[in-house]
């Protein structure tokens, strides 16, 4: 691929088509994880300062997990681009 200032717009838009899919699937990720840490440890009976197992992972769980995602996400597979069409400046 050229360098972020020679790409076209062919190129930028098949860069931002492709995180916005890797954005969804995190998305969906995301939410198989809260349907699993939340329902999916209901039957548990496990206490994290005498809070639910599954209200803990289900809330707090999801958060760091979110973070995670997010941080994998901006440094793996983000590129920084310019959007600027010929002769922004």
């Amino acid at each position: 691929m050229l360098s972020k200032n020679k790409m076209t717009d062919a190129e930028k838009f098949s860069l931002i088509r492709r995180e916005a899919l890797y954005t969804g699937l995190a998305l969906a990720g995301l939410i198989i994880f809260w349907l699993i840490a939340g329902f999916g440890l209901a039957g548990v009976d496990v206490k994290i300062f005498h809070v639910p197992l599954w209200a803990f992972a289900g809330s707090i769980g999801v958060w760091i997990f979110a973070i995670f995602i997010s941080w994998v996400l901006s440094r793996k597979l983000f590129r920084d681009i310019d959007l600027g069409g010929e002769g922004d400046e």
